[in-house]
């Protein structure tokens, strides 16, 4: 939808866990580097000329408390050889430790006349100031972002300088995430398994299936009803405008997706009896590497593989010593057939925007 992202902040509890387990608050704001995702938001004119189109930047992202009283989160975008380029605050909320504010800015909030027709490289800061405390500006994340373009879907002598700016998100593909969320009303004494990673095309039709020892698990059934199918959702919304020609590969459309397990449950600390269906799986007491494999569209398109001891508790080490920022474990993504199509392979190698993984390696 081709609208500003409004500037909104959520405050919600954040438990950070390691694969179930908790570790302390950091004792100044940080950023979930998988929550940033800078943006390009197209405007239909340029310095007041309506057959030319421009773009100006948005960005959404999660900050981890504390974010003291008077804090104000703002960002900053430069391009090359020109410096500064926009500045613009971001709606902010005091947070506790313990707890995380999503927040999101920029697009229709920028003056129109600050639109650009450049493609290219672009850095971005994202800052935290508090003019209550004196404190100097705290940079809190720093990036990189590619910027391209490609043809609207408008037709008319006036199309040929309508064009729909992204930034290229390619180095997400090979990576993906595993993590738990806490039941309804159980709990963290019955947290169920997710899975996310990014497909670039049509987000649609997705069959998600878990195995363990070359076997499906997590199905149940009523009769010959499943109950609490696994299913999948857009958890980061499409990187791109609707309004890209058709005819440009997978619409630079890139999208992260977040599936669930109902049925697969890391432990059972309730002490209670099975339901109507048995009991769920679950990963405690069954040690060992498991394989996510999705169907897209019935055709086979993501392997993601992942260990959990016998405890249940999976490995985010790697998370944890590139400071993700949250309890979710890195693993890497298998991409099978050619829905994505074309994407550059060697993207990672500069992920979230210029801040390497290190210790990651994607798969061939």
């Amino acid at each position: 939808m081709k609208a500003s992202i409004a500037a909104v902040a959520l405050v919600a509890s954040s438990l950070a866990l390691t694969g179930g387990r908790a570790h302390a608050a950091d004792d100044a704001p940080t950023i979930m580097k998988d929550s940033v995702q800078l943006k390009c938001f197209t405007l239909s004119s340029y310095q007041k000329q309506f057959d030319h189109w421009s773009w100006v930047p948005e960005i959404a992202f999660r900050v981890n408390g504390p974010v003291a009283s008077g804090s104000q989160l703002y960002v900053e975008v430069s391009m090359p050889g020109q410096g500064p380029w926009v500045k613009f605050d971001c709606h902010t909320q005091d947070t506790q430790p313990g707890h995380w504010m999503k927040t999101s800015c920029g697009a229709r909030d920028i003056s129109e006349d600050k639109g650009s027709l450049y493609t290219g490289p672009v850095t971005f800061a994202i800052k935290l100031r508090n003019e209550l405390s004196g404190a100097a500006p705290l940079t809190l994340f720093s990036g990189t972002a590619k910027v391209e373009k490609a043809h609207s879907n408008e037709h008319g002598p006036k199309a040929v300088a309508e064009w729909v700016y992204f930034v290229n998100e390619d180095w997400n593909l090979p990576i993906g995430y595993v993590f738990y969320t806490p039941d309804d009303v159980k709990q963290w004494n019955l947290p169920t398994l997710h899975v996310a990673f990014w497909v670039r095309g049509d987000a649609s039709s997705f069959q998600p299936h878990l195995f363990f020892q070359g076997k499906e698990v997590g199905k149940r059934f009523s009769g010959n009803d499943e109950v609490g199918k696994a299913g999948c959702d857009q958890e980061v919304e499409d990187a791109t405008t609707n309004y890209v020609a058709d005819d440009f590969p997978q619409k630079a459309k890139w999208t992260r997706m977040q599936c669930v397990f109902p049925n697969v449950k890391a432990w059972d600390k309730t002490g209670e009896a099975p339901g109507p269906f048995g009991p769920p799986y679950l990963l405690a007491g069954n040690p060992g590497e498991y394989e996510f494999k999705l169907l897209w569209h019935d055709h086979l398109a993501r392997s993601i593989k992942f260990r959990v001891d016998a405890d249940g508790h999976y490995d985010d080490s790697l998370a944890r010593s590139n400071k993700l920022g949250n309890g979710r474990a890195i693993v890497p993504v298998g991409i099978l057939g050619d829905q994505d199509g074309p994407w550059d392979r060697a993207a990672w190698h500069a992920a979230f925007y210029g801040n390497p993984l290190t210790g990651f390696v994607a798969l061939p």
